[in-house]
């Protein structure tokens, strides 16, 4: 019994010994250890070939001489030599697993660098089973194993993706990047790089070719640099990044600048609270301009540089920034904020999020309760194991520009455009562009313009026409919306935009708006009557486009306020005008029924109007069925456009 319990005692002395049976740099032979210096003096010089020449010698002479085994792997892992270095680490790891944990660390950079993945996060994982002595390295490697896992399913699941350069009329030989673009697509602006120098250049599209660019000039362009702009939705509004100007209120601010009769004003510092003591830059203004996202240094944040939002108030002053959140802001750096005309994605640049490399891009989707959703990488080879650049993404969300210094480019950095695979669209959008006219000169006018969501009866957007008489208005889908321009003494128009059902929008709204003047007569001081006669033929009915009825019904649907509301204000501003309200029906049905119908429409709204305060005195009503078509009755359209409610004015 005695001799089997030494016999076991001996095998495990024997185990614990072969386990150690190695040589390091202490203690090898001479002669290795005489190899392994001549090696060592070759990677102080990184001459890595000679080195490997002697390391090979050191461990030929010494097979077990572990720490030539190491550096030996190391300097196949600097000539780029994956095999060999991986099979110079396995061998360090079967002498001893615990010698160096650092090794794993290594180990697992060769592996990214050779896109070896899961090889990589396996090694990483290994390093940090060991205890750390440094926090910084550990949070580091964690990133490590998490974007190395990302990066494994991504590159086996490439998403969609042929970038095309936007050729020469936009790309030259110097440095292109930083796009906006107007939501109808017709205007690009973007930050040029010459000699040290940023400035703005903007291209017009015409026939579906991009014109030649053309300096955006002064007073936006100065002897310093400005870039990082955003433009908005009707490319009216520029906010844009300056730095270290006179009066600014940190190193980088915020400016903005207004296209008034087809010049740019003189920008202005957006001022307090979007701008601080820190940096503030990337600007991005969403589609009706009442919301700023930005990048920003300031206290507060999450990282080293976070993505915040500003609010525009009803008086034009901004709201004190709040920061998107931890699923959009990280420990690291978030950074370049796109909203897309749908409000409800923003695309960003972080190095905070699992993904490909030094940065990605990503998505957000705002929640229905206004908070932002979990961050979306957009995907290899969208994103690689390098920086990538901010993007923007057109209106029906399927074509996405940005900048790369890919090869073959025309420049050190060009502009290129790409189909944005379908998982990373953002939700439908059109819009409505639309010339307002004067209905007896024909001549463009300038009128107030209201986007208004018919479910809440909340103004979305509001605007004057430029000089030319014209406006864009950005409509998201999934809402119904009601447009309604007006000019003091002028009648009303509206128009129904029922977007609430529809999933894709191809097509915008272009329209062209005839709004009637008023003939009035008035009590003046001065002359006891006096007639204002501005329109010589018989006004023309304005049809209330966002009247509704309950189907084959006199009850007004609650979407209807908005609308009756504006002829209530109309006919308190003109207190001596007085309408006739008409219904009109399609054809379906008896003549008799839908006569009646359409005389009970018209006295519903004669009612609202009475019980808002309108004298009846000023109020008649007349029904007349089918009889009054507008549209062909053999189609839906057709005949949702011949059941309508319309008003004319009788004296």
């Amino acid at each position: 019994m005695r001799s089997i319990l030494i016999l076991i005692i001996s095998l495990c002395f024997l185990v614990n010994l072969s386990a150690q049976d190695y040589h390091t740099r202490k203690t090898a032979p001479a002669k290795a250890l005489k190899h392994y210096k001549k090696a060592q003096q070759y990677t102080y010089n990184k001459d890595y070939t000679k080195a490997v020449k002697f390391f090979e010698k050191a461990v030929k002479v010494t097979p077990n001489f572990i720490d030539a085994h190491l550096l030996l792997a190391d300097s196949y892992a600097v000539l780029g030599n994956r095999d060999k270095a991986a099979a110079g680490f396995e061998k360090v790891v079967s002498l001893d697993p615990d010698y160096r944990p650092k090794i794993y660390y290594a180990w697992g950079i060769l592996e990214r660098q050779h896109k070896n993945y899961d090889a990589a996060a396996d090694q990483f994982e290994r390093f940090l089973s060991y205890p750390q002595k440094s926090e910084e390295l550990k949070q580091k490697v964690e990133t490590l194993v998490k974007d190395s896992r990302f990066a494994a399913v991504a590159t086996k699941n490439p998403v969609p993706f042929d970038p095309v350069n936007m050729g020469e009329n936009i790309n030259s030989d110097l440095m292109e990047y930083s796009p906006s673009i107007t939501v109808d697509g017709q205007t690009i602006i973007y930050t040029v790089r010459m000699r040290g120098q940023e400035d703005f250049y903007v291209a017009e599209k015409e026939n579906g070719e991009w014109k030649a660019r053309k300096d955006l000039g002064e007073p936006i362009n100065t002897m310093d640099n400005e870039g990082a702009q955003s433009l908005s939705a009707d490319g009216r509004f520029l906010v844009y990044t300056a730095c270290n100007r006179e009066g600014d209120f940190g190193s980088c601010d915020l400016y903005f600048s207004e296209l008034e009769d087809g010049e740019w004003t003189t920008p202005i510092n957006i001022g307090q609270p979007v701008n601080s003591s820190d940096w503030e830059s990337q600007p991005s203004i969403s589609a009706n301009a009442d919301e700023l996202y930005f990048t920003s240094s300031r206290s507060g944040g999450k990282g080293k540089k976070d993505i915040w939002m500003s609010s525009r108030n009803a008086d034009g002053a901004w709201s004190e920034p709040e920061s998107l959140g931890k699923n959009v802001n990280t420990s690291g750096t978030d950074i370049s904020p796109f909203i897309h005309p749908d409000g409800r994605t923003l695309y960003f640049v972080s190095d905070g999020h699992p993904g490909m490399g030094k940065s990605d891009i990503y998505l957000s989707r705002r929640q229905a309760d206004g908070t932002w959703g979990k961050a979306e990488n957009l995907g290899y080879p969208i994103n690689t194991e390098e920086k990538e650049f901010s993007l923007i993404v057109s209106t029906d969300g399927k074509t996405a520009y940005f900048a790369s210094d890919r090869e073959n480019g025309l420049g050190k950095t060009d502009l290129y455009q790409f189909e944005l695979h379908a998982d990373a669209r953002p939700a439908p959008v059109t819009y409505a562009k639309a010339t307002v006219f004067n209905a007896e000169t024909k001549q463009p006018i300038r009128a107030n313009v209201q986007l208004i969501d018919l479910a809440t009866s909340n103004t979305h957007t509001e605007s004057i026409t430029d000089e030319k008489g014209e406006f864009l208005v950005v409509l998201p889908s999934g809402t119904d919306f009601a447009l309604n321009v007006n000019k003091q003494g002028y009648l009303f128009h509206s128009e129904n935009f029922a977007l609430k059902e529809k999933n894709t929008l191809d097509k915008p709204y272009l329209l062209e708006i005839y709004l009637q003047r008023i003939r009035e007569v008035v009590q003046s001081p001065t002359r006891p009557v006096e007639t204002i006669e501005l329109t010589p033929e018989p006004p023309k009915p304005v049809i209330l486009k966002n009247v509704f009825f309950e189907t084959a019904s006199a009850n007004l649907k609650p979407e209807s306020q908005s609308e009756l509301n504006r002829l209530k204000d109309l006919l308190n501003e003109h207190p001596n005008i007085h309408i006739q309200i008409n219904g009109h029906t399609d054809n379906v049905g008896s003549d008799s029924n839908n006569l009646t119908l359409s005389e009970n429409r018209a006295k519903a709204v004669f009612n609202y109007l009475v019980k808002a305060g309108i004298s009846p005195i000023r109020l008649s009503t007349r029904g007349y069925g089918e009889t009054q078509a507008i549209d062909t009755n053999e189609t839906r359209e057709g005949r949702a456009n011949n059941r309508r409610t319309e008003f004319v004015i009788v004296k």
